[in-house]
């Protein structure tokens, strides 16, 4: 969120810090990332452990172990007899400890979801792992790998959609010749055994271990065909060499190169000093970490064991003591197919490159573990503010996808074979190996398949779709005014102001500045009364002072994460000295929840939303600026474990804070915005790109990324428009604001250092475009809600690849730079400087009509490359390509209004796009826009049908939810636009009343004017040619 900033607890003895602040702003802004703060691969034990080097020992599957669990419809007919079957959890019990059939064994408590359907035991010679497969309804199987008799902590409660996980009505156990047609010539049969859910075959191979994933007989995936799969188990200390770092020695080298007094910590970790100057890295320290990787390669590519970092670990100046010894847990899973998606979240194509091999784009693997990384580089695999462990392939002929449930610490090695496919390595801190196979096979049923393992996306209010202004920060009331009324004067649409952390009360979130802020509530509904909200933001440091009252009652209810020794973490953030909440906790989460009740959170109001930053966690004076790993959560569970899941729990907490206030009154939808994610934030509100810069390489990182986020599930999800370090120019943000208005979160932000940014500081000419692409947006919120309601029941993704549209042409596989909103919009994006002209790939199985002039892309369909033509379009500053694809209709709402709330009644414009056969279809949702009744059946959901070929009509077909009144305000079509008509009707009629139109020969556009229908009702328009 932030540059380095100054700020201090301010304990009697540092007083005087504010003096030093105009001295510290004089000191070089620094807005490039310090790489050396963060580590890599070969700084990182357990990942130089495992990335080049095969385990010794590999593991075999004990077939006389093996338990076929029978749900009450599994098939045992066939090969099934032979195996040896029986109900309940089968193994679960002799695995984690005790005897079969011992009621006092330990159980697995944390595992969640349908039971398995077969268990068996794997063996290296040294360790002993539990195996156990699951087969869901969704076509989705799961392969989990445990610890025999060690049960370790998992995520699954917080983490898996348990409600839609559902076991497959039926499974059949495979072996013998019934495995055949799934192995190569040669395979002997006696060394696989498999299982069999409808088209979903998973085949376990014995010796040594692999699975492979069949969807009607063809491989999808494989697992651990590179034999890459390890899992170190819990060791006893006393019976190796501890390599333990000096706590004495740490201590002097810090004291050494802290002489002098600290006052504070910048967002980079690096210290304030009570003179006014600030830590700077010294060339001897920048040496000895040299040294020390020269070292660790060396013993990476020796034969010697690896034990440096396996009880204590030293980054820079922070220790890592791990009372568990190493635990890391990895394996390879290989896809047919040169074309791999996900892994977000990292400023690099959406499509994944390669990390290994001769010739590989990167040399470090691509690295999960959530960062606050200050303004960010691009094209590397770095971490950065988010994880989403799922990779999605298509090689043409099949979508499949992989989520890897892992949220510790992750590397991911990728790497390409001779054989046209790829693998993944995974290389994981702790945790089991946990797998979900989704087997697809089209890109919608991946999709699909997801939400029903991590959730869905709920629908957020109109509001939250419309434009959000925001800087760090609007310094009073007297400001937030004045802009505000600026986009009155300048009739400009925005729905949302957003305050920073300088609204607070130093830094005290839930409080106000009442010196600069002294009227909040007033100023929330003079907003209101305009149709606009407000956000404030919440970040989950706490500032460390008794006499407030968040961390007085944190304090004595014992919520925050702890010290080895039991004492709170006390970390350096905005206020300086702070604590964290334990938000893995079900009962501080929702005590967090409670503070947003409006008896608590002072002058909050149901207009009042909340933006979450910093919650990686971010830390200033911790390793890699976030929390050691060695902490522990109020069960006692280590922070490695779960540190990747914090800024989702926090953004859970708060978005229940938000129902909980509302939920028994006005019965709103809150919106919340976080930095930080997993697999599932999706299902708690947005989710932006972090600390961008002015930059044109940003601008075109932006649609990358988001793709990325959206493969993850993380639709609801934008960059920061202008971007938030340094100037801008008009031209860039002209093309910023073009770009972001056709992505999902729409918000213009800026850091306090910048200029100004508002769209009418860029002059006349420029405000006259920025306003014009801002209304273009607003037009189209009809469309954004449609398609929004669509990922929620579907699971496909709001922002697509075009592949994801076309998965069988190649040569569209790599392209991130173009892509569709919904399944109607194509829209490239104009990131070059000085562009005059730009190139965009059409896919020739549609037709294609500019939104701009309605008229239809003249495209050569007798081209040898008949898949996909590329055509360069000359681009004006004032706008950017944007196409609706033929056979779509787009719902549009053209009045100009100044914020989605006044639009609720305004009437809608339908844009048919016409196929070849001159057919289109469509849907148009609509419900009351800002609470959840839509979930008792408030909602109405109309499919419009357009046929001039056969039936020569235009009709509307409703669905109304159980609760749905037709009200005669709203649905309203004032008029009906036809792309691609190439003859004029004679006559246009509902019923048996004539409506007016209009036909343009040149264009092929027909208009229809006022035909008095609606959107919300079933009719019936008759076209006569």
């Amino acid at each position: 969120m932030k540059s380095p900033n100054i700020h201090s607890p301010r304990p009697p003895h540092l007083a005087p810090l504010r003096l030093l602040i105009p001295l510290l702003l004089l000191l070089p802004f620094t807005t490039c990332v310090d790489q050396s703060k963060f580590r890599t691969c070969q700084q990182t034990s357990f990942c130089r452990r495992h990335r080049h080097r095969k385990p010794r020992h590999h593991f075999r599957l004990d077939p006389t172990s093996l338990q076929f669990i029978l749900s009450p419809s599994s098939s045992t007919d066939g090969a099934a007899a032979a195996a040896p079957a029986k109900t309940g959890r089968g193994l679960m019990s002799r695995f984690f400890g005790g005897k079969s059939g011992d009621a006092d064994a330990t159980e697995d408590v944390y595992v969640r979801g349908p039971a398995p359907v077969l268990e068996g035991s794997l063996s290296n010679g040294r360790e002993r792992l539990m195996l156990a497969v699951y087969f869901q309804d969704s076509g989705v199987s799961r392969v989990r790998i445990t610890e025999e008799g060690v049960v370790r902590w998992t995520s699954d409660d917080v983490v898996l959609n348990l409600e839609e996980m559902a076991m497959a009505s039926s499974v059949e156990y495979l072996e013998g010749e019934a495995l055949t047609p799934f192995l190569d010539e040669g395979g002997d049969v006696s060394n696989y055994r498999g299982l069999k859910s409808g088209d979903v075959t998973v085949l376990l191979k014995l010796m040594p271990f692999a699975m492979s994933v069949f969807v009607k007989g063809e491989s999808i995936m494989s697992v651990n065909a590179k034999q890459l799969m390890h899992f170190e188990q819990k060791r006893d200390p006393t019976t190796r060499e501890k390599r333990k770092l000096s706590a004495e020695d740490a201590a002097d080298g810090a004291s050494k190169k802290h002489e002098k007094e600290i006052v504070g910590y910048w967002e980079d970790g690096l210290a304030i000093y009570a003179d006014g100057t600030r830590e700077e890295r010294s060339d001897n320290e920048k040496e000895e970490e040299l040294k020390r990787l020269r070292e660790l390669e060396e013993l990476e590519s020796s034969e010697e064991e690896d034990e440096d970092g396996l009880w204590e670990e030293k980054f820079q100046s922070h220790s890592d003591s791990k009372p568990n010894g190493p635990m890391s847990v990895g394996i390879d899973v290989t896809f047919p197919s040169r074309h791999l998606y996900g892994l977000p979240e990292h400023a690099s194509s959406t499509l994944l490159q390669t990390t290994e091999g001769e010739g590989s784009k990167y040399k470090e693997p691509y690295r999960l573990y959530n960062l606050d990384v200050f303004e960010y580089d691009l094209d590397t695999t770095m971490a950065l503010y988010g994880s989403v462990p799922i990779i999605v392939s298509n090689n043409g002929k099949h979508s499949v996808g992989l989520f890897y449930f892992n949220p510790t610490e992750t590397f991911v090695d990728v790497l390409t074979d001779d054989e046209e496919s790829t693998t993944a390595h995974f290389i994981s801190e702790s945790g089991v190996l946990d797998l979900f196979f989704l087997p697809g096979p089209t890109p919608s049923s991946v999709f699909s398949q997801y939400a029903t393992i991590t959730g869905r996306t709920p629908l957020p209010p109109l509001f939250a779709l419309g434009y959000h202004q925001c800087r760090w920060n609007y310094r009073d009331e007297k400001d937030v005014y004045q802009v505000h009324d600026q986009f009155e004067e300048y009739d400009y649409p925005y729905d949302v102001l957003w305050l920073d952390i300088e609204h607070t009360n130093d830094k005290r979130y839930f409080t106000w500045n009442y010196d600069l802020f002294p009227t909040p509530k007033a100023m929330q509904n003079k907003l209101a009364s305009q149709g606009r909200k407000m956000v404030t933001i919440v970040d989950p440091h706490i500032k460390r002072d008794d006499k407030y009252y968040i961390h007085k009652t944190a304090t004595s209810k014992g919520y925050y994460i702890k010290k080895q020794d039991g004492t709170d973490y006390d970390g350096w953030c905005w206020p300086g000295s702070s604590s964290y909440l334990d938000f893995t906790s079900d009962k501080v989460r929702d005590w967090f929840a409670s503070q947003f009740a409006y008896d608590i959170y002072k002058e909050s109001t149901p207009t009042l939303h909340t933006w979450n930053d910093m919650n990686e966690p971010s830390v200033f004076n911790g390793p890699e600026v976030s929390m050691q790993k060695d902490l522990l959560n109020l069960a006692g569970v280590e922070h490695r474990e779960w540190h990747n899941l914090y800024g989702m729990l926090f953004q859970r907490a708060t978005h229940e804070g938000l129902i909980k206030r509302n939920r028994s009154a006005t019965k709103e939808r809150g919106f919340v915005l976080s930095r930080a994610f997993f697999a599932g934030s999706q299902r708690y509100g947005a989710i932006w790109t972090g600390d961008n810069a002015a930059e044109w390489s940003h601008l075109a990182i932006a649609t990358p990324m988001l793709l990325s986020l959206n493969i993850g599930g993380i639709f609801f999800s934008g960059a920061d428009v202008g971007g938030f370090f340094k100037e801008t120019s008009a031209e860039l943000m002209t093309r910023w604001m073009q770009a972001g208005a056709y992505q999902p979160f729409f918000r213009g932000h800026a850091h306090h250092d910048t200029k100004r940014k508002e769209p009418w500081v860029y002059g006349d000419e420029t405000l006259k475009r920025l306003r014009k692409v801002a209304l273009e947006r607003y037009a189209l919120l009809p469309y954004w809600y449609t398609v929004f309601r669509h990922a929620m029941t579907t699971g496909m993704p709001v922002m697509r690849t075009l592949w994801m549209e076309y998965p069988n042409e190649t040569s569209l596989f790599h392209v991130d730079d173009q892509y569709f909103v919904g399944g109607a919009l194509m829209v490239k994006p104009v990131t070059e400087e000085a562009a005059s002209d730009i190139p965009i790939l059409f896919p020739l199985a549609d037709l294609w009509y500019d939104v701009h002039t309605l008229a239809k892309v003249q495209l050569d369909k007798a081209r040898d490359n008949a898949g996909v033509q590329e055509i360069t379009i000359p681009t004006s500053i004032d706008e950017i390509p944007v196409y609706q694809r033929g056979g779509t209709i787009v719902p549009r709402k053209l009045r100009l209004r100044r914020s989605s709330s006044l639009m609720t009644h305004d009437p809608y414009t339908l844009y048919i796009a016409l196929t070849e056969t001159a057919t289109a279809q469509g849907e148009v949702y609509i419900d009351d826009e800002h609470t959840f009744d839509y979930e008792k059946g408030n909602y109405c959901l109309s499919t419009i049908t357009a046929d001039f070929n056969h039936g020569k009509y235009i009709r509307s077909r409703v669905e109304k939810g159980d609760t749905w009144k037709h009200h005669d305000g709203v649905g309203l079509v004032e008029r009906i636009v036809v792309m691609g008509l190439e003859k004029r009707p004679k006559m246009v009629s509902v019923g048996k009343k004539e409506t007016s139109f209009v036909y343009n020969d040149d264009t092929a556009v027909l208009v229809i004017k006022l035909p008095n229908v609606h959107v919300t009702l079933d009719w019936d328009m008759s076209l006569l040619f």
